[in-house]
């Protein structure tokens, strides 16, 4: 994923950053407390395709 894009993207649900997973397979928004698939190198950025983080993924474990 391109670093400048990433710069770009915004959460649509509470418009704040985006980070990028260490398996590099979704978009995580700790804000909203949701990640969004990355599917042949295309974010998938649709509240209806996003997952919720677990607790320990919030909170960085």
């Amino acid at each position: 994923m391109d670093p400048k894009l990433l710069d770009i993207l915004a959460c649509p649900i509470c418009k704040g950053p985006l980070q990028l997973s260490e398996d590099k397979t979704e978009l995580i928004s700790k804000g909203a407390g949701v990640a969004y698939p990355i599917r042949d190198g295309i974010p998938v950025m649709l509240e209806s395709e996003a997952r919720t983080l677990s607790t320990d993924e919030r909170l960085d474990k």
